[in-house]
Formats: structure tokens, C-alpha cells, sequence
């Protein structure tokens, strides 16, 4: 399963050149040009890794902006600003603001920019413990299979694609199929502090994008007042 990518620049050529050289390493790309439209992406769905410019369009500081309402949204997910602007207060203000890296246009290659990333992502999975080579890392229940390491599902030898937040609220629910897992349990398991809304809003694109593969689909059941249980066939 590729990881996400939220790519926001407002130069075409370089919002383009960006795009191909993360999609050439595997990565799945969307790419905005501006604020507004990337915030309406964000609140609809949350990538497993943003890309931000400073100055967008006619906003010197939308990249900021932007950053603010993701970090309100997830304060764990990574963020990397890429930018023209390469002064050591925006650097120290871009990283306040929970930036994971600042790099600036003038010295970031296409080439260095997907390690980079590559290296923010191994960061991600040492955090959240896949990195363990003696934790468990195949959940099997049915007609569903989780591969940890690998951050692949199937449902019924389809693969089904996630991002990196449904996949860890989806595998919190496998784990122990019919026990019920609250919206703070699948918060704490996704790594994400959210509303129960968001937490629900999660569940739901799930769920469409298991029944893209099989319309029957009907596994996760919604608990009035206490949250999810996964049913087994």
C-alpha cells in the first residue's frame, strides 16, 4: 500500500516536477496550488505526509497557515516545508509550528527530496513500533489480511487501499475482532488526537473502500455511545 502524499505549490512547473519524481518512488501524490484548496483536501482527508510551501498565490504566509490548521487536525503527522524561503527565522518559525524538516528550493534536489521523505517514513514506522521484527506482523480473521511491515490489506485476496490513519484504526479493530474500541481507543491507536466526528468520518471511508471491492461488505459495526467492533464472518 503506497503511502500518501499531500504535495502544496503554487508553481506549476515545480508542482510538477515534484509529483513525478515522489510518484517515480512509489508514492501516491495529490498536489494543490494553493491554501483553500488544499484545506478543503485536509478536512476531507488526512495524507500520510504534507509538503508545504510558505508563500502561496497572493498568501506570503499560507504555508504557515496551513500548517496550523494540520497540526490541528493531527499532531503527528509529518510535515516538511519546502521553500524559497531559506532565512533562519522562517526556518525557526516553520519548526515551532511542528514542522518535521524546513528545506528550502535553492539546495533540495529531485533526487534527495524522495530519501528524505523515505527516511521520515522509516521515523514514522520506528514511533509506532513496526520497526519491531518480533511484534506480530500478519493479522489474519476471515477474509482479511494485515500486513503490518508492509501496510498492505486484503479483503477477499483484493487489496484494499488506505491511508497510513485508516490503516492503524482498521488494524486497532482486527486485532481483537468483536471487542468494542472507543474513539479515543482508535485515536490512541491511529496516533491521532481528532473529534469523534473525524474518528467517524474515518470509519466511513473505510468502510466505502471496502465495499469499492465488495459491495456485501459489512464488518465494522457502529456502537451507539461506545464506538466500533469488528465482526467476523
Amino acid at each position: 500500500m503506497p503511502y500518501s502524499i499531500a504535495l502544496v505549490e503554487d508553481d506549476e512547473t515545480l508542482r510538477s516536477n515534484y509529483s513525478q519524481a515522489l510518484i517515480r518512488d512509489g508514492y501516491q501524490v495529490s498536489a494543490y496550488s494553493s491554501r483553500p484548496e488544499a484545506s478543503a483536501a485536509f478536512a476531507r482527508e488526512l495524507p500520510d505526509l504534507a509538503i508545504l510551501d510558505v508563500m502561496l498565490k497572493d498568501e506570503m504566509e499560507g504555508g504557515f497557515d496551513l500548517c496550523r490548521e494540520l497540526r490541528s487536525l493531527s499532531p503527528s503527522l509529518p510535515i516538511i516545508f519546502l521553500t524559497a524561503r531559506n532565512s533562519d527565522l522562517d526556518r525557526v518559525s516553520g519548526l515551532r509550528l511542528g514542522a518535521w524538516d524546513y528545506l528550502t528550493k535553492d539546495t533540495t534536489t529531485l533526487d534527495f527530496l524522495p530519501v528524505r521523505i523515505a527516511s521520515l517514513f522509516k521515523m514514522v514506522s520506528a514511533i509506532r513500533g513496526t520497526a519491531d521484527t518480533n511484534a506480530e506482523t500478519v493479522l489474519c480473521h476471515g477474509s482479511i489480511r494485515i500486513e503490518k511491515e508492509r501496510k498492505q490489506v486484503n479483503w477477499k485476496e483484493e487489496p484494499v487501499s488506505l491511508t497510513l490513519t485508516e490503516f492503524w484504526i482498521l488494524s486497532s479493530l482486527v486485532q481483537h475482532p468483536g471487542h468494542v474500541k472507543s474513539h479515543d481507543q482508535l485515536m490512541n491507536a491511529a496516533n491521532v488526537i481528532v473529534t469523534n466526528n473525524a474518528v467517524a468520518a474515518h470509519v466511513r471511508r473505510i468502510r466505502e473502500k471496502f465495499r469499492e471491492t465488495d459491495p456485501q461488505f459489512d464488518s465494522i459495526r457502529a456502537e451507539y455511545g461506545m464506538g466500533y467492533r469488528w465482526i467476523e464472518e
